[in-house]
């Protein structure tokens, strides 16, 4: 009889415990991708998969090098993985118009997806010092994007 006894309130504390493992403020927590959150370059917003990249993973894709002059006449060369190619790697929606380029100190820069994606020698180069830069030949200086961190697909 004792034995019986000692059973019933086992089982009603294993069940309260099942009970309020079920449940809580665990479950309203947004989950947080942390490869996108810790991530060196992002593509976000209007593609199939926003996707994160660690610098090391960019810099192990297929290159390319592009040529542009700067303000004061030089030839620069740039090696650097084809933006239209990361892109790709996202997932381009067809309702996407524009590229928002974003910078490590937040500076912004917007350029037309279309005149992107004609684009051949447009490029996320890589910088001596690490890190990105947004190279686009033929486009003006304000969209010459240096410590590019996140492009926005809008």
């Amino acid at each position: 009889m004792f034995r019986k006894l000692a059973v019933v309130p086992m089982l009603v504390m294993m069940v309260l415990g099942t009970l309020a493992g079920c449940g809580g403020a665990a479950d309203t927590q947004p989950q947080v991708d942390t490869a996108l959150t810790d991530a060196a370059l992002k593509i976000v917003g209007n593609v199939d998969n926003e996707v994160g990249w660690n610098e090391a993973d960019v810099r192990a894709l297929e290159t390319i090098e592009v040529q542009t002059t700067n303000r004061d006449g030089d030839t620069v060369n740039h090696t650097g993985v084809s933006i239209n190619t990361l892109l790709e790697r996202a997932g381009m929606k067809g309702e996407a118009t524009t590229l928002v380029l974003v910078a490590d100190d937040g500076y912004t820069a917007e350029v037309l997806w279309a005149e992107v994606q004609d684009c051949a020698d447009c490029i996320v180069a890589f910088r001596e010092s690490g890190g990105f830069s947004a190279v686009l030949p033929g486009f003006p200086g304000n969209v010459q994007v240096r410590g590019l961190v996140e492009i926005q697909v809008q």
